[in-house]
């Protein structure tokens, strides 16, 4: 392994996990389930990449990791030896190798642990942070992770169709509850059905949100219990793709048998809004135009905007969230689609998800992921958004 240089570069210092700290998984390329450091000095025009990981991945990480040294913690170890705690070693061996590096200055990201910046002082090199690294390098996709997110989208939209056609072609009892082969259809019968089905297309899958009735007037709920006839069921899936690790992210709203009128009318508002949006959206748009464009849609809909206060009637029907945000190896990434949202940049993946809520009914929400282009967008969705899924 070679020495760093004895001058005074200005490094760079990342520490995590890389299978759940998707900033250093994107730019080292490598999972392991182990805390990793990578430091970056520049070299030439650019600049040598070392990662610090335990010794038994060293051979893994030579092979496939995007660096250009890979170390242990023991090639770094201070003149009073390694902590027997892995993070704080890990810690100590980053600090030493700046300071055999001669760097007094390093800068960290803004997810670096404070025991890095603890040991890196305590070596006498200052720490600052450097709060938007890899954030607009991570929004702007590359061809490769675009074909990621489509193939993500449409495994997704798959999943929507088998649990939206479940809900829809359920029998009714005499008291409305749905009925799946001779048993109440539930939230937790059609999600585990969800979840079986993804685990066969090589997906990872959180917690879908299964939300029917007035318990979805709440945008976050997930649902629980008996489905019922003539209520609108959100179905939200967002899984993630065990191999590439890009995510998909897709709702529809299903009702079973007869749509009441209310719901009719908040789906018409909904899918407006999300046109409106997406007039908007090109390079160089705002994220905060993106959400005015869904907000003045909505009110000119006759809805409201914000959540409800305790006094509020339980007919009170709003939309209470932003329009959207971005997705890639995390289902929330930058940028949002919501006040003080940036620039939109060539290349980024963003979700519209326009939705409106009513604590006496429940809730109607649609959500595509598009891509963001210099005259406007590329929808990733083909599914039809209807609330009839017969």
């Amino acid at each position: 392994m070679s020495t760093p240089s004895a001058t005074s570069p200005r490094a760079r210092l990342a520490a995590g996990i890389p299978a759940v700290h998707s900033s250093i998984y994107w730019r080292i390329g490598f999972s392991v389930g182990d805390q990793v450091v990578l430091i970056e000095l520049p070299k030439g025009n650019g600049t040598e990449a070392t990662l610090i990981l335990r010794d038994i991945e060293m051979g893994r990480a030579r092979q496939y990791a995007r660096v250009d040294q890979v170390a242990c913690p023991a090639d770094f170890a201070p003149a009073g030896g390694l902590s027997g705690d892995r993070e704080t070693a890990n810690a100590q061996a980053a600090a030493e190798f700046l300071r055999r590096a001669g760097v007094k200055e390093v800068y960290g990201d803004r997810t670096l642990p404070l025991i890095f910046v603890d040991c890196a002082r305590q070596a006498g090199i200052a720490v600052e942070c450097e709060p938007d690294r890899w954030v607009n390098e991570r929004r702007q996709k590359t061809p490769e992770e675009i074909a990621h997110l489509r193939e993500a989208q449409r495994v997704t939209e798959g999943a929507i169709q088998l649990a939206c056609r479940l809900i829809a072609r359920a029998s009714a009892r005499a008291d409305g509850v749905l009925l799946h082969e001779g048993a109440p259809l539930t939230s937790e019968r059609v999600r585990a059905a969800v979840d079986h089905w993804l685990l066969d297309q090589g997906y990872s899958n959180p917690m879908s949100i299964i939300a029917g009735g007035p318990g979805a007037s709440d945008c976050h709920f997930y649902g629980y219990g008996e489905l019922r006839t003539g209520q609108p069921v959100i179905v939200d899936i967002f899984p993630r793709n065990r191999a590439s690790k890009y995510n998909g992210d897709c709702t529809r709203t299903v009702v079973h048998g007869d749509i009441p009128a209310e719901v009719v009318r908040m789906h018409a508002a909904v899918r407006a809004a999300k046109a409106a949006a997406e007039k908007v959206i090109k390079v160089g748009a705002t994220g905060e135009a993106v959400h005015r464009a869904t907000m003045a849609s909505m009110i000119a809909s006759g809805y409201a905007f914000g959540l409800p206060k305790a006094d509020t009637p339980s007919s009170y029907c709003a939309m209470t969230h932003g329009t959207g945000h971005g997705i890639g190896i995390d289902v929330h990434e930058p940028p949002l689609l919501d006040i003080k949202g940036p620039a939109l940049l060539a290349g980024e993946a963003l979700t519209v998800e326009p939705g409106l809520y009513r604590q006496d009914l429940g809730g109607v929400r649609i959500e595509d992921m598009v891509i963001v282009t210099q005259d406007g967008f590329e929808n990733l969705n083909n599914l039809p958004d209807g609330l009839d899924w017969k």
